[in-house]
């Protein structure tokens, strides 16, 4: 592989001492010509990419995370140490799966900021931070996270959280152009990678819990430019968008939509926020769909329709975005059962007498693996890969059988999968020696309940669904730890052709992290705990593992340089899981910084520890305030604090957790925060125009009382 520094001569050997030749002839001979920086095109990145490359996010345009190297095999992998890492100052979520072009390193951290490294040292070469206003965090559903870039002809692509596609010089990381691709005045936001398709650059964005219409466009790699868009919602009018010249709604999805309910006001949902697949053999892209908007479709849609193309796998045609085929996993989706996982080509014996056929194949949020014809859309098959009180099975057409009680309304429903999904954004792989797809498999229960208070708000999450219902005001450590009990996680080998698991490792925990599948019979994935774990691919035994110091969701990569492969994984605590879940952890995670880390054959690097001073989990001022005063405090931090700063009050410590902070006891400096916005350039903007101030002193009294609950049982322990 040619290293970035590498040069060619054209033309012939020079001479290199002033006697080998005559004068005339030194002087006519050609200098040496500086390597194209970063030339990749499709053809490149069909060919060369999850060999000695990682080219794209997926590692192939089939996305399937499988990579031809044996270097690191079954026989060696035991031997694997740090061959080097590299901090990416960010103390929040981080979950980019590195690029590596001609030697290079490109990778992300939280708020989009980018970082170019040489990929056999780690030196750093340069930085590019897009200057986000901080408070635009308070739109990121998820934690300000970002999945990486894209690399294309010379230049690096990034999809920035606040809803810009900026393009930088890939060798000195400097702004091209950048183009705004949302209306930023609502509450989109972009955190997955884009894709680079014959001159095109594809990016969506996120924001469906919040209030947005979802869509996927493409933008001319040279100028940014957009050349085409495909909205996943009708308009409200149902009418058709002036900039799309496409008709699928006319003919398709209108109907499946009523003409009230918040969907008109809010948009819907449906947002393209993370898969994204080029099909080379049908020139197509296929993408994922996400949830609606409000969650639940009674507030939604009063009408009841299937609402296309929420919670879909669509395809379009590459070249003009036109409508293709889609495929609908949850129609009329209630639960954020989102069709925006990994989705992965393969070609899979499924034709007649065995032949090979071309599939899509997914694990979405709602718990079944389907297996669709990737040139048609139909369906193929389509299992449960883990425990569900949801829904029965899939009828002959793919439709999921409900459970009657699933569609909630006044009475809870405690539920599998809950929201966060049988399968979250943490990529799966396909392994095409083994024939097996691995899924970062996890159950995690939710009680669903219809919200009374339901109001659509332009800041916080608007799901219609109420998640302070079951839950006691006052939660002692004992309800904590039956909650943690709850929790499971596993990594599936799953037969897509016979269509059952091949293997199960159990976790000790939930929220693992995406998988790395090789030719040298291996499987990657890292843990919530911070181990980074191979398997053999084919038995699931477990073959080594290391413990990176911190969080590891993200997916990793593989690659080689001067004949070494290297394996390598961004670290970092954050994401959903981390936010909503502390009660899950075992250990409050420190505030660790985000980091690259790579590993080689015989490396003995070290991974430092965290250098912050820990959390003085103590409850800084006595508790106030009645029970019905506690009980409004915990109604209120439920609707508009608990996504953030976990449910119950307890923090993971990914972000402050205001059981044991100062603000906390001390009436001024929360009113400050909650109500004046004094920490918006922290991303903790003023809830003012939704929270009263009895409902912020209510939920000040609820936080205390929590935090004396803790400390008062069980030695404090949670």
């Amino acid at each position: 592989m040619t290293h970035w520094r590498s040069f060619i001569i054209a033309g012939g050997a020079l001479a290199v001492l002033a006697g080998c030749a005559p004068k005339e002839k030194a002087e006519v001979a050609e200098k040496p010509v500086e390597t194209a920086f970063a030339a990749v095109d499709t053809d490149r990145i069909r060919t060369a990419s999850g060999g000695a490359e990682w080219l794209t996010y997926g590692g192939t345009y089939d996305e399937q995370r499988y990579s031809t190297l044996t270097g690191i095999n079954t026989e060696n992998v035991g031997r694997l140490g740090v061959a080097w890492t590299q901090d990416l100052a960010t103390n929040r979520g981080v979950e980019a799966t590195p690029i590596v072009v001609d030697g290079v390193m490109y990778v992300t951290s939280a708020w989009s900021v980018v970082y170019a490294l040489d990929a056999k040292t780690g030196e750093s070469l340069w930085t590019y931070d897009p200057d986000v206003d901080r408070a635009v965090g308070v739109k990121a559903c998820c934690d300000v996270v970002n999945r990486g870039v894209a690399v294309l002809d010379g230049k690096v692509y990034v999809g920035v959280i606040d809803g810009r596609l900026e393009a930088l010089d890939a060798k000195t990381g400097a702004r091209v152009w950048s183009t705004v691709t949302v209306d930023q005045a609502k509450p989109y936001t972009i955190t997955g990678a884009p894709r680079v398709v014959n001159g095109k650059v594809l990016i969506g964005n996120g924001g469906a819990e919040l209030g947005v219409r979802g869509y996927l466009t493409a933008y001319d790699a040279q100028t940014g430019r957009k050349l085409w868009r495909f909205y996943t919602v009708p308009n409200p009018s149902k009418q058709p968008d002036l900039e799309v010249s496409d008709s699928a709604f006319e003919a398709i999805g209108n109907v499946t939509w009523g003409d009230e309910g918040a969907w008109v006001t809010d948009g819907g949902g449906g947002t393209v926020w993370d898969s994204i697949v080029y099909d080379t053999v049908n020139d197509q892209i296929i993408f994922g769909v996400g949830n609606g908007s409000p969650w639940n479709r009674t507030f939604r849609d009063p009408s009841g329709g299937d609402n296309l193309f929420l919670s879909s796998i669509v395809a379009v045609d590459a070249s003009t975005g036109t409508y293709k085929w889609h495929f609908q996993t949850t129609p009329g989706d209630n639960w954020d059962y989102t069709a925006t996982q990994s989705i992965i080509l393969a070609d899979l014996p499924l034709g007649e007498n065995g032949a090979p056929r071309r599939v899509a194949m997914q694990a979405p949020k709602n718990g079944f693996f389907y297996v669709l014809d990737a040139a048609t859309g139909e369906f193929l098959s389509g299992d449960a890969f883990v425990p569900m009180n949801w829904a029965t099975g899939l009828d002959e057409n793919g439709r999921p059988i409900e459970v009657p009680e699933a569609r909630y309304g006044k009475e809870p429903y405690e539920q599998l999968p809950g929201p966060l999904g049988a399968h979250n954004w943490q990529p799966m792989a396909y392994n095409p020696d083994t024939q097996l797809a691995y899924i970062p498999a996890q159950e995690i229960p939710q009680a669903y309940v219809e919200d009374p208070r339901f109001v659509s708000k332009a800041v916080g999450w608007n799901t219609g669904a109420d998640f302070s219902a079951g839950i006691p005001p006052i939660a002692p450590p004992d309800v904590t730890r039956f909650l943690r009990s709850t929790l499971k996680g596993r990594l599936i080998a799953w037969d897509p052709v016979k269509a059952e698991p091949r293997w199960t490792v159990e976790h000790e925990n939930a929220w693992n992290g995406g998988v790395l599948t090789t030719a040298g019979n291996l499987v990657f994935q890292g843990k919530l705990n911070g181990d980074f774990v191979a398997y053999n691919a084919a038995t699931g035994e477990k073959l080594w593992s290391q413990n990176v110091k911190s969080g590891a969701a993200s997916g990793p990569g593989t690659y080689s340089i001067d004949g070494e492969q290297y394996v390598t994984i961004t670290t970092g605590w954050g994401s959903a899981f981390a936010l909503t879940a502390g009660y899950a952890y075992d250990e409050k995670v420190p505030s660790t910084v985000g980091k690259v880390v790579t590993f080689k054959i015989g490396g003995t690097g070290m991974i430092a520890d965290a250098e912050f001073a820990p959390i003085d989990r103590t409850v800084k001022a006595d508790a106030f305030g009645d029970e019905a005063m506690i009980a409004r405090g915990a109604v209120a931090f439920s609707r508009n604090c608990m996504v953030c700063h976990g449910a119950l009050a307890a923090s993971s410590g990914v972000l402050p957790d205001l059981r044991w902070s100062a603000i906390t006891g001390n009436a001024e400096a929360w009113k400050g925060v909650v109500l004046d916005g004094n920490l918006a350039a922290n991303g903790m903007v003023s809830f003012a125009e939704f929270v009263s101030p009895d409902e912020s002193e209510a939920i000040r009294a609820y936080v205390l009382a929590q935090g004396h609950a803790m400390t008062d049982g069980a030695d404090g322990e949670e």
